[in-house]
């Protein structure tokens, strides 16, 4: 078998902290070190490879099928975002037409099957997202800190957190959220909170080693999202041990269980008070939490995301160190 050249496809820049290109780095490092050569770009312009990959099936539908059409006997890889797998592929035909051309489908969690064909689930691979931390829970003791990690755009329903804040009128209570604003009218919105609200605090977009510091040091984090594919950063809630309190949206529940104790309806930001007011009052569940956050430790081990890595190459017929 012979070891593989890889170009990865993502429409995320270079310098960019948004997930796709993350993930894309991610995995440039675990193949180079299963023996790959791998190249990272936003646009493909006949660069040669022995395998394709790319992420979002909309975004790089031209890419992908441009390949296929250069390289029918080479194969593809396409892994499936939160867009892509909730939205895109039931609504926009090139997204639907991009899991037909990829010869392997990557899924971030194993409910997001569900929404595929009996045959575009034949080639489907589950590969969770891996964190690689030496970080551990150090909430702190006077207040009790909430934060919110991610992008402020519609998909992450971003302020419902501190609409539930609103409700608590509990001084005890800081909420932190980081992430950049990609509208004038998010910007705003985060303005106008922390003049209504001296609470709430945010913080802009962080670099990386800042935001897992910052949710180190949280007693619990939300996710409020209406659609993931897998969160990068539930991921890392996991790999620390921070309490997660998240929608109830099947991308959230193939990450953290069907049994997880805390999730509540999308865009319901009194129950979402009401979870928080239990996790300030009430030791006992925050620690039900913790210890269902734990069990999940394994899903997001480096180790287990290269093994499925190098499971997908000889499966292609690659050598993976």
């Amino acid at each position: 078998m012979p070891a593989a050249n890889v170009v990865i496809i993502t429409p995320a820049p270079p310098g960019s902290r948004a997930g796709n290109r993350n993930t894309a780095v991610r995995w440039a490092h675990i193949l180079r070190g299963l023996g790959c050569r791998v190249s990272i770009l936003t646009e493909w312009a006949g660069e040669r490879c022995d395998l394709f990959v790319a992420l979002h099936a909309r975004k790089s539908h031209d890419a992908l099928h441009e390949f296929a059409m250069r390289h029918p006997d080479r194969p593809s890889v396409l892994a499936l975002t939160g867009t892509d797998i909730y939205r895109d592929i039931h609504i926009d035909k090139n997204a639907a037409a991009s899991l037909d051309w990829a010869t392997r489908l990557i899924v971030l969690q194993e409910n997001a099957l569900e929404e595929l064909t009996p045959m575009q689930r034949r080639k489907s691979h589950v590969i969770h997202q891996s964190v690689r931390t030496s970080l551990t829970p150090a909430p702190l003791r006077r207040k009790f800190r909430i934060c919110v990690l991610g992008h402020l755009r519609e998909e992450k329903d971003p302020f419902r957190a501190a609409m539930a804040l609103h409700l608590l009128r509990d001084a005890r209570v800081e909420l932190i959220q980081a992430g950049k604003p990609l509208s004038a009218r998010m910007a705003r919105e985060t303005a106008r909170r922390m003049h209504n609200d001296p609470r709430y605090h945010w913080v802009g977009e962080l670099p990386h080693w800042k935001s897992m510091h910052l949710l180190s040091r949280s007693n619990a984090m939300v996710i409020s999202s209406r659609i993931e594919g897998g969160a990068h950063v539930v991921s890392e809630a996991i790999a620390i041990g921070v309490p997660v309190i998240a929608s109830d949206i099947p991308g959230n529940r193939g990450l953290l269980g069907e049994d997880y104790p805390a999730y509540f309806p999308v865009e319901d930001h009194r129950c979402l008070a009401r979870m928080l007011r239990l996790a300030l009052d009430s030791p006992r569940f925050l620690e039900d939490l913790t210890v269902s956050i734990r069990r999940r430790r394994s899903l997001v081990d480096p180790l287990r995301e290269r093994r499925a890595w190098g499971s997908l190459l000889r499966e292609l017929g690659f050598r993976s160190a």
